[in-house]
This record gives C-alpha cells, sequence and structure tokens, in this order.
C-alpha cells in the first residue's frame, strides 16, 4: 500500500525526534504549558505544509525553531496590541560589553545546574533574553544557528546571552551558595 501523503514517513522520521526540544523552547517562549502545546502543535503543522521547501541535509532543528519562534511572535502579535512589559531596573541598559569565544564554560556550567528555581528564573527574563539563552545553554545550538533562528547578527546574539546570564547570576546567587554550586563571597568594605 502506498503511503496516501506523499513524504510523510521522511518527515515524521525527521521532525518526531525534535518535538522534546520543540515543546521546551515553546514552554520557555509562552511560560505556560496548554499554550506551549499549542505552539508545537502549530509549529508541526506549518512545517508538514511547508515541508517540500525543506532542503534535505540541513538542519531540521534551525528550521523547525525558526518556524516554532516566527508562529510565537505572529501569534502574540495577534492577541497583544500592547508592547511587552519589562522591568528596565532589572534589564542592564548598558550593560558592558565582554567577548564570548565559541567555547562557552559559562554556558556549560549553567546547562549542569538546571532546577526548577532556575526554569523558574528563567521564564521571569525579558523574552529576547530568554531565548538566546534557552537557545544557547538548553538546545545547545551554536552562537551562529542562533543568529539564523532568531535572524539578528551574532554579536548580539553574544550581547544578549551575557546580560541574560548576567541576570541570572543576581537572581540566583543565594540559590547557588545553598546547593553548594559556589561559596558564599566575603563581602569586603569599600575602600574609601
Amino acid at each position: 500500500m502506498t503511503d496516501p501523503v506523499p513524504g510523510r514517513e521522511a518527515f515524521e522520521a525527521e521532525v518526531i525526534p525534535q518535538l522534546d526540544s520543540l515543546y521546551r523552547l515553546a514552554l520557555r517562549l509562552t511560560t505556560d504549558p496548554s499554550r506551549a502545546e499549542d505552539l508545537v502543535q502549530d509549529t508541526v503543522l506549518k512545517a508538514f505544509r511547508s515541508w517540500q521547501r525543506f532542503q534535505p541535509g540541513t538542519n531540521i532543528r534551525s528550521w523547525l525553531f525558526t518556524i516554532l519562534r516566527n508562529t510565537f511572535i505572529n501569534d502574540y502579535r495577534r492577541r497583544q496590541r500592547e508592547p511587552i512589559p519589562m522591568d528596565l531596573e532589572t534589564a542592564e541598559p548598558h550593560a558592558s560589553f565582554r567577548a564570548v569565544d565559541d567555547e562557552d564554560p559559562e554556558g556549560t556550567f549553567f546547562s549542569r545546574i538546571v532546577d526548577a528555581k532556575v526554569i523558574e528564573a528563567i521564564d521571569r527574563l525579558p523574552e529576547e533574553f530568554r531565548e538566546v539563552l534557552v537557545l544557547s545553554d538548553i538546545e545547545n545550538l551554536p552562537y551562529a544557528e542562533i543568529a539564523d533562528v532568531l535572524g539578528i547578527p551574532v554579536g548580539t546574539v553574544k550581547s544578549r546571552l551575557f546580560r541574560a546570564r548576567r541576570q541570572l547570576q543576581e537572581v540566583l546567587y543565594d540559590h547557588a551558595v545553598e546547593m553548594g554550586y559556589i561559596r558564599p563571597r566575603d563581602r569586603a568594605p569599600i575602600k574609601q
């Protein structure tokens, strides 16, 4: 018996292994399990409808992440007519940029200590910082792929990742001490 939908088996073979990654990204973007499931479902449907445009041998994960992100943005624009609320005091307006090499020891460290408190802190990050952090430290995408998925320069990826990690460090310092990941800092008196 022939396949009633041409390409369906190839689509399933490529896409099904990516569902967990898609859901994790969707959950971080929406912060709501129900909306994340809907977002993944919409993403898979859109990917299936445009499957003939996918180039075999290219990165399926990046292609699906791009569809998911664009679907999220379009849905958000449809639902919201107001700007995204952002706490400007916690977002560093003029964070000092430090060069981040392609080797990423901070990302490796963060990926080892993810727990419920860390996920909660990630969910509270502004969207542009959260999506870069999730793609880098949870999904382990290289900077160039993150830049492609988000449609931003690699330097912007590095800058946002630095800011996201800095905000997490501030929010999670006490938790890291409590869990034994780091030792408490000595509070040295301020020199005058």
